[in-house]
């Protein structure tokens, strides 16, 4: 994701951080000293972090619980709004999306009873905490209810928070996955709508929680969309979403050569071979370019393509081949066939007017 960076990898998971948390991290953590100097500033960001690693525990719930299922989580997004686990699909069952959804404020709560049952020992006070009075002395209750105002928040049944997954996972039981999921995702599009007017006209105007009303109906509205994606492609192989009539590009082809193959037709992608047909790279229409700019015509292919890492078989059910093609970060990959001889290009735009003319057949 743009403006984000990679902290470390746990378990095979990506931490990354947003930058926008960096700077909310600064700008409360200076204000805290403007008002009570450096041992204020290191309280409120000691706070701050602490925060985000009951975030990060939360969604190391809903990620443990997913691998159980088979399904990997290749990063954790860390933001001003909190965390977002992105998995690599959803669970097959609702059954199991039920419980993935309840693994995250499942740890929650324990760290809630950890911290109660801390005070309790140690004779601390549980009175509630604000955010502008989190010195070092109070940490242990402010981080108490903080936790405790996320489990309830979270639990609320506005899709995509773990309670409208909940509430999408009790829907798709009965109505199926695609309408269960239309009708959280309204459920949770109109929370969203009341708590952005909540925001901008109750008596206390809060953006952070305009941030979050905006989050949340994005997200659902995104959620939707992967859904009925999944649900159209449900059944496909890369044999039936790929496009076979396509020019590939000899290794030893010159820019100008590539940039008349593209003003020539409607292709984007030019898969590159060797003499012997061996696959070799691919040049898109963005490397061409760049190429161009940075070499001039005559320069020859091989400096501008992208090296190709990854293939796709030409059996490969429709959700694994989309998953390869976004990890790629490339408009397009190559398909290849038992024998791993090139067979086709799986393009991101051919995927898309495919999906587009099953929903419109009413063939999901």
């Amino acid at each position: 994701m743009r403006w984000s960076f990679n902290l470390l990898t746990i378990a095979g998971t990506q931490i990354r951080v947003h930058l926008t948390f960096l700077l909310l991290l600064g700008w409360l953590a200076w204000g805290a000293a403007q008002r009570g100097g450096a041992a204020a500033a290191a309280g409120i960001t000691l706070f701050l972090l602490a925060i985000f690693f009951c975030i990060l525990l939360h969604e190391f719930g809903h990620i443990v619980m997913a691998r159980r299922f088979g399904v990997r989580t290749p990063e954790v997004l860390l933001s001003p709004i909190g965390g977002l686990a992105r998995l690599e699909r959803m669970p097959d069952e609702p059954g199991q999306e039920l419980l993935v959804a309840l693994a995250g404020p499942a740890v929650t709560a324990v760290i809630v009873v950890v911290l109660w049952a801390t005070l309790a020992l140690t004779g601390g006070s549980a009175q509630p905490v604000l955010l502008g009075q989190a010195a070092l002395p109070n940490l242990v209750p402010g981080l108490m209810w903080v936790n405790i105002y996320l489990l309830v928040f979270n639990m609320i049944p506005a899709f995509p928070m773990d309670g409208g997954r909940v509430l999408r996972a009790v829907l798709a039981r009965r109505k199926g996955m695609v309408a269960g999921t239309r009708i959280a995702v309204r459920i949770g599009q109109g929370f969203a709508i009341a708590l952005g007017l909540l925001a901008l006209f109750g008596p206390y105007p809060n953006p952070i929680l305009i941030l979050i009303a905006g989050f949340i109906f994005l997200a659902a509205q995104a959620e939707a969309s992967m859904v009925e994606t999944r649900a159209a492609g449900k059944g496909i192989r890369a044999a039936q979403m790929m496009v076979t009539d396509f020019r590939v590009l000899r290794v030893h082809a010159t820019l100008r050569e590539a940039a008349e193959a593209l003003l020539t037709g409607e292709q984007r992608e030019f898969p590159v071979v060797d003499n012997l047909g061996r696959l070799e790279g691919l040049l898109t229409r963005d490397h061409l370019i760049r190429g161009l700019t940075e070499h001039g015509p005559e320069a020859g292919i091989q400096g501008a393509m992208a090296p190709v890492t990854e293939t796709v078989p030409v059996n490969m059910p429709f959700d694994t081949a989309l998953e390869h093609l976004r990890r790629s970060g490339l408009p397009a990959l190559p398909v290849v066939g038992e024998d791993g001889s090139l067979v086709g290009l799986l393009t991101l735009d051919n995927i898309t007017d495919l999906l587009l003319i099953r929903r419109a057949a009413g063939d999901f």
